[in-house]
């Protein structure tokens, strides 16, 4: 029975929240503060958290970076913001999915199984070290580094470049990019993809205006040339 935490200071969608999701075999705990979601996050065996970003002690932007320090558990925001700063900033600090208020459950549910199945990676596995002129990629210890200086990735930008690494010099879809590292509810959000491969090249490409290293494939995908 997988074990969710919910964290919202709304205490009808924390019991709209609790019903649904444990008649579809859940088990529910709650807290209506980032600190409180903070300290059940750190003091139980979770699958998954549902965060509100509007919260009264903390905004749940730092929430999920607090999270984020200690613990990997998937994380889906549930908030009325629904700007493309607010989603990005999310996702940014490690969130895995972004749903608006209001919400159907059904789309809900559907994202909470994909988030609950997903897997940083998918397909083969990353050659443990990968170097492209000075820049050298060491996923055993998940160091990104030019001319020896580390390059500081968010965890979803260092899971894309580590799905592309998976098939260096291949044409990766964006469909397949989505489903591996966002999800299989994601296969359509390819504004998702434009802004991490462009925060991306903005951190690995010597000339992020003249990318050698992911190449775009127009209508299809990208490429991870290992010859820049």
């Amino acid at each position: 029975m997988p074990k969710i935490l919910v964290v919202d200071d709304e205490a009808q969608i924390r019991k709209f929240l609790r019903i649904s999701l444990g008649a579809s075999g859940h088990q529910v705990i709650e807290a209506e503060t980032a600190e409180a979601g903070i300290a059940l996050a750190k003091g139980e065996s979770l699958d998954l958290v549902i965060l509100d970003l509007g919260l009264p002690d903390m905004d749940g932007q730092e929430a999920i970076s607090a999270i984020r320090d200690f613990s990997q558990v998937p994380i889906i925001v549930l908030s009325v913001r629904a700007t493309e700063v607010d989603k990005v900033e999310a996702l940014d600090r490690g969130a895995d999915d972004y749903v608006v208020k209001p919400f159907g459950i059904g789309e809900l549910m559907a994202r909470l199984r994909a988030a609950l199945r997903q897997a940083p990676t998918q397909g083969k596995t990353a050659q443990d070290v990968l170097k492209i002129g000075g820049l050298q990629m060491d996923f055993a210890r998940r160091v990104i580094s030019r001319d020896a200086q580390e390059i500081r990735l968010s965890k979803r930008e260092y899971d894309l470049l580590r799905f592309l690494a998976n098939s260096p010099d291949h044409v990766v879809t964006h469909r397949e990019i989505l489903t591996a590292v966002w999800g299989p509810a994601h296969t359509d959000d390819t504004v998702y993809l434009r802004v991490y491969v462009n925060q991306l090249r903005q951190k690995l490409e010597p000339d992020p205006a003249d990318p050698k290293i992911i190449l775009t494939e127009p209508g299809v995908g990208y490429r991870l040339a290992t010859q820049s």
